[in-house]
């Protein structure tokens, strides 16, 4: 579901290699999401939500001091989204993940697939041209 193609790209090696990991973490939702079979999930959700937290604020502190560094004026903004998308994997940790394996999973699923077309193809793509003015490839 989730394939990398060329016009995800930021033009900057480390964070393209960040939003491929990300990449890579939503095609581990989307493989438990399909699975067909009637085994119980929990842990596995649970790891893979756990995951997708910690690495997004990895990525995201990544993406921060980047933009603090070279003085971006949209940072503020930039970090405030950054907040909304932890607070809902949160948000995610605190419902009945139990009983309602698959529906987290698809909700995750959803979620992650929305920020990826929304942010990263649009927020994140504001800052490219300027880090890459400033010699950040």
């Amino acid at each position: 579901m989730f394939k990398w193609k060329e016009n995800f790209s930021c033009n900057i090696e480390e964070i393209d290699k960040q939003h491929q990991k990300l990449f890579q973490i939503g095609n581990d939702i989307y493989k438990l999401v399909t699975s067909k079979d009637d085994r119980d999930h929990y842990d596995e959700i649970m790891a893979i939500i756990r995951e997708l937290e910690e690495y997004t604020v990895y990525h995201f502190n990544y993406e921060e001091e980047l933009m603090s560094k070279y003085g971006y004026n949209e940072l503020e903004e930039h970090k405030n989204q950054h907040t909304l998308f932890v607070d809902k994997i949160k948000e995610i940790q605190t419902e009945d993940i139990d009983l309602r394996q698959k529906k987290v999973a698809m909700d995750t699923l959803m979620f992650v697939a929305d920020w990826i077309e929304n942010h990263i193809l649009k927020s994140d793509h504001k800052y490219n041209e300027f880090l890459n003015d400033k010699g950040v490839y």
